[in-house]
């Protein structure tokens, strides 16, 4: 028999065991994870809406009929608020949507109902999910379990620290230039961004730039949710064939067979000396456990420009046709962005398209030499709360409000899977470090992820939270 008091502390395939083998009920579950994000989302802002009375409804439904169980059955969970979801307020952190209520589900939502998980609310994002810092004007900033003073990072920040502090076992998160793995990093979490086409998205099929995927605390909590998101879709022509099922168990590699590249700045980043050193200790680890490492980097050249060209041309389709009064709404970043993409031209497309074929290509011939690329998932440590966006790294001046996080977004478009692991503690915060795989091998990758996870045993240090 658990303690309702200890239940939060479980792992999702912990909890998963216990409902499956009725040791707990979903109501308990529930229950137990509802006290806990009201007695500490007060002073965090992670859960901006909540859904209790609804999920209390489908936790008892679920023990009234446990034949009918799904993969997440029983499971607590907050959708990021750039999901759509019937019935429930979603705002996308704009004040534009501040009292929209959706008539229909995004896809993501729909596959984790269909897999049993319950609903307990929103999480917060920044604006329309632009930027790695989470703060909006409708329901304000997200601050770190590790130090309320600080940022959680983003834009999937609400969702980290939703499991960083134990209110949830797992959440969903999205990834453009770093949303799954920064604030992963930030809260000492696991944030996996998956190959594009591995999570369908009905509403922009053709590019391939942003992808939902999982968060958790393990790698196998990871998995678990990702085994729901995954698998084809009929009407996305761009997704992969493989079922999520493919994913759902992972069997740790052995390290001593792992050929790793180390490279604590991706061939020339500015990164903060305290996350260098946070990696450099995490490849020791490596090394002592067998591993084959070598100092090495893929040549990123052209990335930036590639993500910008890329991005600025997604915030030109999505914001591209507001009126005047709308766009004055937008924060001053995301009018940024958006002229950037107004400003674009068709050779500016052309060339990103023929450059990113190159660096894709060096990319792959990289991999064919080793298995594994780690490097850092931030370039700073979580910096102070009222912080919009970092404007140096290490004397470096940082020229937009994107450019501190290129850890990620040079990553990104390599179209490469990237996992955010717990990688140790500096000035009590934590560093993540960053996984990458060759093209489509996230399975490789998961695995590849829980084998360093049980060297290191950074994770299952909690914040404390000592808040009020």
């Amino acid at each position: 028999m658990v303690a309702a008091s200890e239940l939060c502390d479980e792992s999702a395939t912990e909890l998963r065991r216990l409902i499956a083998t009725r040791a707990v009920s979903c109501r308990e579950v529930l229950d137990a994870h509802i006290a806990r994000i009201e007695a500490l989302n007060p002073a965090l802002n992670a859960i901006v809406t909540k859904t209790y009375e609804h999920a209390r409804k489908q936790a008892d439904a679920l023990d009234a009929a446990p034949a009918s169980q799904g993969t997440l059955a029983g499971l607590p969970i907050a959708h990021k608020d750039l999901l759509a979801t019937r019935g429930v307020r979603t705002t996308y952190g704009s004040p534009l949507y501040a009292r929209h209520v959706p008539t229909e589900d995004d896809l993501v939502v729909r596959r984790i109902r269909a897999a049993g998980a319950v609903l307990v609310g929103k999480t917060n994002t920044p604006e329309f999910g632009a930027g790695s810092q989470t703060f909006n004007r409708v329901f304000g900033a997200t601050r770190n379990p590790y130090d309320v003073t600080k940022t959680c990072g983003g834009s999937s920040g609400g969702a980290a620290v939703a499991l960083a502090a134990r209110m949830l076992p797992i959440a969903d998160g999205s990834d453009t230039g770093g949303s799954l793995r920064n604030p992963a990093a930030f809260c000492n979490v696991v944030g996996f961004r998956p190959t594009p086409g591995r999570v369908p998205t009905p509403g922009n099929p053709w590019s391939d730039l942003s992808t939902a995927g999982p968060m958790a605390r393990t790698v196998d909590d990871v998995a678990l949710l990702f085994s729901a998101l995954a698998g084809p879709h009929p009407q996305v022509p761009q997704c992969l064939p493989e079922p999520g099922t493919t994913f759902a168990r992972v069997e740790p590699l052995d390290l001593a067979s792992l050929r790793v590249a180390f490279s604590a700045d991706f061939g020339g980043l500015p990164v903060q000396t305290a996350v260098r050193d946070a990696l450099w200790a995490l490849r020791d680890v490596l090394v002592d456990a067998g591993a084959q490492v070598i100092d090495a980097a893929p040549d990123l050249g052209n990335a930036r420009r590639i993500f910008h060209i890329l991005r600025a041309g997604g915030f030109r389709r999505r914001f591209g046709a507001m009126s005047a009064a709308e766009r004055a709404q937008l924060k001053d970043t995301i009018r940024w962005n958006l002229e950037a993409g107004e400003a674009l031209t068709v050779a500016d497309y052309d060339w990103a398209a023929a450059a990113r074929t190159r660096l894709v290509a060096r990319v792959g011939a990289f991999f064919q030499a080793v298995d594994l690329l780690i490097g850092p998932a931030t370039q700073v440590l979580p910096f102070d709360i009222d912080t919009e966006w970092v404007r140096e790294i290490e004397g470096t001046p940082m020229a937009t409000y994107i450019e501190w996080m290129e850890a990620c977004s040079w990553i990104t478009v390599t179209g490469c899977p990237a996992l955010s692991l717990p990688a140790g503690f500096r000035d009590d915060l934590p560093v993540g470090a960053q996984l990458v795989a060759p093209l489509r091998a996230d399975a490789f990758l998961l695995r590849a992820a829980k084998a360093i996870e049980s060297v290191t045993g950074y994770a299952a240090t909690a914040p404390r939270l000592d808040v009020p």
